[in-house]
């Protein structure tokens, strides 16, 4: 029986490197037969978290309504979310991170999301693999945070421009990535 995967990109270019290693990830999940629902936050409407703590307290996820309250429930529901970005200025995109920031939520309205698989799929400009590590542990800490099982890393270093994980091994690590599912 497939599980129910969420992937959460952070990059606005929408034919960009993460982009094609998300693509490849996606049909390698799906042909294991996993269902993929994707939200793609550059493109959607997430605030940043006021730290009201009203979680949960009026039928949705934050009290400031946005695209978060759509998000939720499928993070809730998920067997495991994916988390997708480039490095931008050596750390998450701010789209995504606000979507992060908001999944405080459930820690607030004590929801139980504890035993979620989880995996992170990046890549960088530069060459220097150090780079990644301004997503890397924000993203181990959260799962760490959350008791999810961090089931395995794509980490793509030298890629700029549109086309350039081409030169890469980048979508196959991605690919191989939903193997571990």
């Amino acid at each position: 029986m497939g599980k129910q995967i969420v992937i959460l990109t952070g990059s606005p270019r929408k034919q960009g490197n993460s982009f094609a290693m998300t693509e490849a990830f996606t049909q390698a999940a799906q042909a294991k037969g996993h269902q993929v629902t994707r939200f793609n936050t550059a493109q959607l409407k997430v605030g940043g978290c006021h730290a009201c703590e009203t979680c949960f307290q009026t039928g949705k996820a934050c009290s400031f309504d946005d695209d978060f309250n759509a998000i939720a429930p499928a993070i809730l529901q998920a067997d495991a979310v994916v988390f997708v970005m480039p490095v931008y200025w050596y750390s998450i995109p701010a789209q995504l991170k606000a979507v992060i920031d908001k999944m405080y939520s459930f820690c607030v309205a004590g929801k139980d999301i504890a035993g979620k698989e989880c995996a992170l799929i990046a890549c960088c400009e530069e060459e220097d693999m150090t780079v990644l590590d301004g997503v890397r542990i924000p993203i181990e800490r959260t799962a760490a945070l959350l008791k999810w099982n961090m089931v395995g890393e794509v980490l793509i270093p030298g890629v700029l421009n549109v086309g350039d994980i081409t030169h890469t091994d980048g979508c196959k690590q991605a690919a191989a990535l939903a193997e571990k599912f």
